[in-house]
């Protein structure tokens, strides 16, 4: 059997979306066997993760967008005949396909339908229109949590036979994180002070404003000792959430994007990690933050309960005042975070790429109907 992957992400600047599929492909190769994985278009180098770079140059990178701007403005069965014939087509930006294949893709969340004002208005446009040409007729699809899955069931109307959960991994390097990569990356970013942490794109979705606004209503004595750390890449319509992170109040560090390597140090070197996100299909920071060893404060909504699984403290997350009181609990109780901590390393076990290319070989196997 052979398996075309679309792996267009790895050409842009992504976050969530490429940290999958990075991770996925790498293991689906590792465990694949007689089957043939192929990334297309043409992408089946070694290349390092890098959110904020294309995994090529920008000559092979404007090429092959190219290709992909072609494929998806023809009627033809151009990408039948583009690299070798594959079994199945799982695709991630191509909105042609090749016909003769199987057709799978990864439904990784359904935000643009249940908050299109967090996106801007090309995402959703696309968003729906691939949901519209390619999950529709779909053979099959991967959802990256079951609240995922029942969000696409209920919202898309898709049959519940067809969408399959599997979970995302995780890198080892989260639960294998050593004192000395804490104090190095403390000191390359120099974070002197016991710090909190929130890790993600800045962006609506993830409500970044609102924690601003709860960490400022702690006391002084509590910002004084323990620092808020804002790390990630600004994304779309943050002009005013990025004015007050690059003219931040008392306390409040922003680091901007920082590189894959220093992310598990990052995380394990925070006394907690919050997350105050309005929805998210898999929400990788938690698992990250848990494995990692740090307690986390998420959002009781969509994937979060469900990725905590019991081990982290769940809000409200419009509510300032929940956040604000969640915050200071934690901080204040040595007990109730060593609590966390263990529970959390247990519960982040649950997610493994290995698991997660061998549940998603079967799943190609069983579309094919070997």
């Amino acid at each position: 059997m052979r398996v075309a992957i679309d792996a267009i992400p790895l050409l842009v600047r992504s976050a969530g979306v490429k940290n999958y599929l990075y991770h996925w492909t790498r293991h689906l190769r590792a465990l694949s066997g007689d089957v043939e994985i192929d990334l297309f278009p043409f992408l089946n180098g070694p290349y390092r993760l890098d959110h904020e770079k294309s995994a090529v140059g920008q000559v092979a990178t404007w090429a092959r967008l190219g290709l992909l701007f072609g494929l998806n403005r023809v009627p033809f069965d151009i990408g039948g005949w583009i690299g070798p014939r594959a079994d199945v087509f799982h695709t991630c930006k191509v909105l042609n396909p090749p016909r003769r294949a199987k057709l799978t893709a990864t439904i990784h969340d359904l935000t643009c339908w249940l908050l299109p004002e967090t996106h801007s208005p090309a995402n959703v446009l696309g968003d729906k229109r691939f949901a519209e040409r390619i999950l529709r007729r779909a053979d099959g699809m991967i959802a990256v949590s079951e609240s995922t899955r029942l969000d696409a069931i209920r919202i898309l109307g898709i049959p519940d036979k067809k969408i399959r959960t599997i979970y995302s991994g995780l890198g080892d390097e989260f639960f294998r994180v050593t004192p000395a990569d804490v104090v190095a990356v403390r000191t390359r970013h120099a974070l002197g002070r016991p710090y909190l942490l929130f890790a993600g794109t800045i962006e609506p979705r993830k409500n970044v404003a609102t924690l601003l606004d709860a960490y400022g209503d702690l006391s002084a004595s509590v910002r004084e000792e323990f620092e808020l750390v804002v790390a990630g890449p600004s994304g779309w319509a943050t002009e005013n959430t990025l004015a007050r992170l690059r003219q931040p109040g008392p306390g409040i560090r922003y680091l901007g994007y920082v590189p894959e390597p220093d992310i598990p140090g990052l995380f394990a070197g925070a006394t907690a990690f919050v997350y105050p996100s309005l929805y998210e299909g898999f929400g990788f920071p938690i698992a990250q933050a848990m494995a990692a060893g740090t307690p986390v404060i998420t959002s009781g909504v969509s994937a979060m309960p469900e990725i905590a699984a019991g081990a982290g403290v769940l809000v409200d997350p419009r509510s300032r005042t929940e956040l604000r009181d969640a915050m200071l609990a934690l901080l204040t109780s040595p007990a109730r975070r060593a609590e966390l901590i263990q529970l959390g390393r247990t519960n982040a076990r649950r997610f493994s790429w290995t698991a997660c290319a061998r549940e998603s070989l079967d799943f190609f196997r069983d579309v094919v109907g070997q």
